[in-house]
């Protein structure tokens, strides 16, 4: 029935250049929470059809264009083909401070409105990828962040501005001073929330204080923070900057610390796609080990002349035959037997061989 919808824990996000990281997926199509708006048909062309393995380019522009308590409307410029005819866009909607994540699925369109788990008060980030009948999936968008107000009535429903330069010190040991700069409000900024983050989905409110500064217990040896604007309607800013600090309770300088249990993956690197001048790959990262893989940075060397022009869920860069995938905003932590996908693709005269060992965090993952 329209509005149905699964959620699934990600065991891996094949290809997908918009989903990445150890994630809660549900699929909703357009006939669901989403309304649509026909994109302007792509001309066609004359000629023999390009069969070529190419993915449609990424969608550009992406931006908010409405946004109420409910519901978010999104609008972006149309991917352009590639091997094959644009079918359709894949939506995804994070929120924030969460580990979970909604792939919401539209035709050829080029404006939605998104209503299924947005609720008041809350911060999303939003980007778009596009894909062909063929299954080829394009790099995404740009992201855009959006904060719902937490009514759509009454005299206030504009949040304040985010609070800017949250830092802390010291950035080590039992206690820690936080300060911000001050945040803007079209009434006025009655106060700021604090939050401790556990780096995966927990968020903890630990205050709402009157002014820019405030001192936290740090009760983990990785202690995130994050502060909020708040005004007198109870709308809340998109958060500030994060910041950790290190040396809690059992963290590192307590005589009952223990050293944490070692990373520990498994890699496999999979040539999805190969013609005479490239590849289209995947390569999949899972955590085997015991607990949270926090900003996390892949790395191999191929074996030969590849070189990764794109990459989705993650940036690339690349020195010889030296590759380094970094995480995204999205994506930076993966949680225990949880994994991440990141696809690419490039160019090559060498044999499509698979890079004999793959690194995470500067540990050889398992094959």
């Amino acid at each position: 029935m329209p509005g149905t919808r699964s959620l699934l824990r990600l065991a891996s996000v094949a290809g997908t250049a918009m989903l990445a990281g150890a994630l809660l997926v549900a699929v909703n199509d357009a006939n669901g929470s989403v309304a649509v708006t026909p994109a302007p048909p792509v001309p066609s062309t004359s000629g023999t059809p390009n069969t070529s393995p190419f993915p449609p380019t990424p969608p550009t522009n992406l931006r908010a264009t409405a946004v109420t308590s409910t519901s978010v409307t999104l609008s972006w410029t149309a991917s352009s083909r590639g091997c094959c005819a644009v079918t359709g866009y894949d939506i995804t909607s994070m929120p924030a401070f969460n580990d979970y994540g909604r792939v919401i699925a539209v035709g050829d369109v080029t404006t939605a409105t998104v209503t299924t788990d947005i609720r008041p008060g809350q911060q999303y980030t939003f980007q778009v990828s596009a894909h062909d009948g063929l299954g080829h999936r394009s790099g995404g968008s740009n992201t855009v962040v959006v904060v719902t107000p937490v009514t759509d009535t009454g005299p206030d429903t504009v949040p304040p501005a985010a609070p800017t330069g949250l830092r802390a010190d010291p950035t080590s040991g039992p206690s820690t001073t936080l300060t911000w700069s001050p945040s803007t409000d079209n009434v006025a900024v009655t106060g700021y929330n604090v939050y401790r983050f556990d780096g995966v989905f927990i968020s903890t409110l630990l205050a709402t204080v009157p002014g820019t500064t405030y001192t936290a217990a740090v009760v983990s040896p990785h202690d995130q923070f994050y502060v909020r604007a708040r005004d007198a309607a109870g709308n809340v800013s998109i958060a500030s900057n994060t910041v950790v600090v290190t040396g809690g309770t059992g963290g590192p300088g307590s005589p009952s610390a223990s050293s944490p249990p070692a990373l520990s993956c498994r890699a496999t690197f999979t040539y999805t796609s190969v013609w005479a001048s490239g590849f289209v790959a995947d390569v999949t990262v899972t955590n085997t080990g015991t607990t949270p893989i926090s900003d996390w940075v892949i790395t191999f060397t191929f074996p030969g002349d590849q070189r990764v022009t794109q990459a989705w869920n993650a940036t690339s860069s690349q020195t010889g035959a030296a590759v380094t995938l970094t995480h995204a905003s999205w994506n930076r932590v993966i949680p225990p037997g949880g994994s991440v996908t990141v696809g690419m693709y490039g160019t090559r005269t060498a044999p499509p061989t698979p890079p004999p060992t793959v690194f995470v965090n500067g540990v050889p993952c398992t094959a």
